[in-house]
């Protein structure tokens, strides 16, 4: 997986993605498949794999960038091992989701960034995961934690250590 941003694939990384797209392009409606597996693989669609993409698929790249910003799995920027997003939509956000969110910068040292410099956590923001009553609430990747306070965080946050 890459870890920083690049102006060139490597070679290897053209083969992978090479093998993820020969996998699949032969599936109908293969595309947004080939971008799980591919960020799935190199960690994030930033413009150069984009690129590569749409090149070996024969897709124009603006319709590859309308797919990846589009949909919400798909990331442009690296993203930690551990995804965290809290929830700042109306119902989280009066019940005290921005604190939560505050601490977690604050805890993670994310001063004027949104990843570890370890890549194990990335935070980020969501207008409504769909459980205003468990407001206010925190993901990590697939898990969900409802109810919490800045000082739950720590212990949550031990589990992913």
């Amino acid at each position: 997986m890459s870890c920083c941003k690049q102006e060139a694939l490597t070679e290897e990384q053209k083969g992978k993605i090479g093998e993820i797209i020969d996998g699949l392009i032969d599936k109908e409606g293969s595309l947004i498949e080939v971008l799980h597996h591919v960020q799935d693989y190199y960690g994030y669609l930033p413009f150069i794999v984009q690129k590569e993409i749409s090149e070996r698929m024969n897709i124009p790249l603006p319709d590859i960038y309308g797919v990846v910003t589009f949909y919400s799995r798909f990331s442009l920027e690296p993203v930690g091992k551990y995804k965290i997003s809290v929830c700042l939509g109306t119902a989280c956000y009066v019940k005290g989701a921005q604190n939560i969110y505050d601490a977690l910068k604050e805890k993670l040292d994310l001063k004027d960034k949104n990843i570890t410099d370890d890549r194990k956590f990335s935070l980020d923001s969501a207008r409504c995961v769909g459980a205003c009553g468990l407001a206010p609430v925190m993901l990590i990747n697939e898990d969900v934690y409802g109810r919490i306070t800045p000082d739950d965080l720590e212990k949550i946050l031990a589990k992913y250590e």
